[in-house]
């Protein structure tokens, strides 16, 4: 009985701190969602706003360096916060908040919810010092600050509740911040759905679904086994590219600025916005069966050049346009519906590039329905199982093997070392 009253204590301590810290971040992620919604609708009205892209892409360069940030290795400085005893400056906050607005503005291909991560992450973590919270509870107050972004930005609390929990170490998870990542995270979705970022509706639910046991389940497999390529494509365009950037232009400035003009360019010469920005719009398409089948490869190029060239922002909405499209163009040769192939490639591909099998299996479920949970579920597991250990976050750690019930404890930043070997 003495250790259930002291249960009882700390759900009571969580309870508020997850409530006022999912409050705070949910406003303040809603801002951030309005924000970039306004920049978005006046860059599709007035397409010469990409000429400004090199001069915003300076901007961000500067802002990062006179704020200390210059190696700054965003998602990344979050994980290892969480995993070992390190801080998170504030001024991460403003400085993604701010940057990645502008890389919307002005037309870079990027995402938002890493920038949320990040913002939900450095709050947390300031909050954390200030009320001299002991190492553990620094931890989960960051966790439930992360999830309240994300749930706040994307719509979906189930999915944000266990995202930081799972994707820091790779199958092993911190179930003490199970409770305050819930309550966080619907406290957050909570506001935004008050504010009218978001609605208690399925954004994209899926009603055509064949039967699963028949000839569909080898298809399931199929279309998983082609998320995790896409995956591990996406992840080395992104590294290969960050590193060739790098090497051939040192200077960050000239870098970013050449990347801008290579962004504008391409997109003047395609004479269209659909890959750059978030690209909702294109998605939306995919699950009408009317995305072209290149739309995945120029998704990759434009993020690629976007992201490894100094700009800010995410991957993850990068990644859910890639396995849209590609799972629009894979149901013509396939013979399923437009819509469940690309919800598919949505949830597949974002697990492959996370390594957040549950994570995703929920985001499935809160962006699709369940009517093609089977399928949703076959395409996650083999996605994550033939991805190896590429990840879009270098500092993931994998604790256990996909394969076997084997410890390993290794960084996804050294997979691309261990090839070389």
């Amino acid at each position: 009985m003495q250790r259930f009253c002291k249960t009882l204590i700390t759900l009571f301590k969580w309870t508020v701190l997850a409530g006022i810290a999912g409050g705070l971040i949910g406003v303040l992620t809603s801002g951030f969602a309005f924000a970039i919604a306004f920049v978005t609708e006046f860059r599709l009205e007035h397409m010469w706003m990409l000429i400004g892209l090199p001069f915003a892409g300076l901007l961000i360069v500067f802002l990062y360096r006179i704020a200390g940030r210059a190696d700054d290795k965003g998602t990344n400085t979050v994980i290892v916060a969480v995993r070992e005893k390190k801080e998170i400056p504030l001024v991460v906050g403003p400085l993604i908040f701010v940057s990645t607005v502008l890389t919307h503005a002005f037309g870079g291909s990027t995402g938002r919810e890493g920038a949320a991560l990040q913002l939900g992450g450095s709050i947390g973590d300031f909050a954390a010092r200030h009320l001299k919270l002991g190492s553990s509870d620094r931890r989960i107050l960051i966790m439930c600050s992360m999830s309240a972004a994300f749930s706040a930005l994307f719509g979906t609390p189930l999915a944000a509740a266990i995202l930081p929990m799972e994707f820091v170490n790779i199958g092993m998870v911190y179930y003490a911040a199970l409770v305050p990542c819930v309550l966080s995270s619907l406290a957050a979705h909570a506001v935004s759905v008050q504010l009218h970022v978001h609605a208690l509706t399925i954004p994209y639910e899926v009603e055509k679904v064949p039967q699963l046991y028949s000839m569909a389940l080898t298809k399931a497999i199929l279309m998983g086994i082609c998320c995790a390529l896409a995956g591990i494509l996406f992840v080395n365009c992104l590294h290969y590219s960050g590193q060739l950037f790098k090497r051939k232009i040192a200077n960050p400035y000239i870098r970013v600025a050449f990347g801008g003009c290579l962004v504008a360019a391409l997109a003047f010469i395609l004479r269209t916005q659909d890959y750059i920005g978030l690209g909702e719009n294109v998605m939306a398409a995919a699950f009408e069966g009317k995305a072209v089948w290149y739309a995945f490869l120029l998704k990759i190029l434009f993020t690629c050049l976007t992201l490894e060239t100094g700009f800010k922002g995410g991957e993850i909405v990068p990644s859910f346009f890639v396995g849209a499209t590609m799972g629009c163009f894979l149901s013509g040769g396939l013979g399923l519906p437009a819509e469940l192939c690309a919800a598919c490639g949505m949830c597949g591909v974002f697990c492959a590039i996370t390594n957040s099998p549950f994570t995703s299996m929920i985001i499935a479920m809160e962006l699709f329905g369940q009517t093609g949970m089977g399928f949703f579920f076959i395409v996650i597991a083999i996605s994550y199982m033939l991805s190896d250990y590429y990840s879009v976050f270098s500092a993931q750690k994998f604790m256990y093997s996909k394969t076997e019930t084997k410890l390993i404890e290794i960084l996804s930043g050294d997979t691309f070392h261990r090839e070389k070997k």
